[in-house]
């Protein structure tokens, strides 16, 4: 039976971020996208976490995938087994009872990075770019905590916010056809790593030796949102040493529990 969808529902949520206008509204026939507002920030995406975390509590049944990005999230389900009112039935009864969810505890993923060389190209660049000197880029690089919104453009992609803006550059005018799996880069206001070999525009200053994402694993991915990334340089031979036992599956990152309400 076809089902008609509305437009779109509008509810309004009050808690901790004031009054928060929540949009829900069908994404084709087999999913459902919720807006939290338009702002990107780590308050609302902390929501967002929540809200993820008490629907996958839920376990409805048709739900196939729950992907959340900087300020929505995407359900995708089964509409033989479950319907699109009845999911939202669901979803309002979750969103709901948001505010009075417990602050979801990230966690934060140390990676190891080896800095400038051949891997790292651009690291001069940037350097130059604002009148630092390299190690005083990698300095900045790695005294951040960023967190991960979303994961994806390829499987395993973090986005991550909180790049300093003394290390934000301009995109390159041609893209390299391709960069090495691990290279680590800046783009714009933004920085990442790149979990295998692609075309890119962004400015490469460095690489890990970590493998991102294993399609063997039960989690491929390494990273997941709502978590965070902090780098810390390593040199050639560490390079060497961890990627040899990453090869293996040797190699374990390293991670704490970030501070809540920084």
């Amino acid at each position: 039976m076809l089902e008609i969808f509305p437009a779109s529902i509008y509810r309004k949520i009050k808690g901790n971020l004031g009054d928060v206008m929540i949009e829900i509204k069908p994404l084709g026939d087999t999913a459902i996208r919720i807006s939290f507002g338009s702002e990107i920030c780590e308050a609302i995406h902390q929501k967002i976490q929540q809200f993820n975390t008490k629907l996958q509590a839920a376990n409805i049944r048709g739900i196939v995938e729950c992907a959340p990005a900087y300020n929505t999230v995407a359900i995708y389900y089964r509409p033989e087994v479950i319907s699109y009112h009845v999911l939202m039935n669901q979803v309002k009864k979750i969103y709901n009872n948001l505010y009075n969810a417990a602050a979801v505890q990230p966690i934060v993923y140390e990676i190891p990075v080896y800095y400038g060389g051949e891997t790292g190209p651009d690291l001069s660049y940037i350097a130059e770019y604002h009148k630092l000197r390299e190690d005083e880029v990698i300095k900045l690089h790695t005294s951040y905590e960023y967190l991960i919104y979303m994961v994806g453009f390829v499987p395993g992609f973090p986005y991550l916010g909180g790049l300093p803006e003394q290390l934000a550059v301009p995109r390159l005018e041609h893209p390299r056809p391709s960069v090495a799996a691990g290279s680590v880069g800046i783009g714009g206001n933004q920085t990442g790593i790149y979990p295998t070999a692609v075309p890119s525009g962004w400015r490469i200053i460095g690489i890990t030796p970590i493998k991102l994402f294993d399609i063997e694993k039960k989690q491929p991915s390494l990273f997941s949102p709502g978590h965070y990334i902090k780098f810390f340089p390593i040199d050639r031979l560490e390079f060497v040493s961890i990627k040899k036992l990453a090869a293996e599956d040797k190699f374990t990152v390293t991670s704490y529990d970030k501070e809540l309400g920084e």
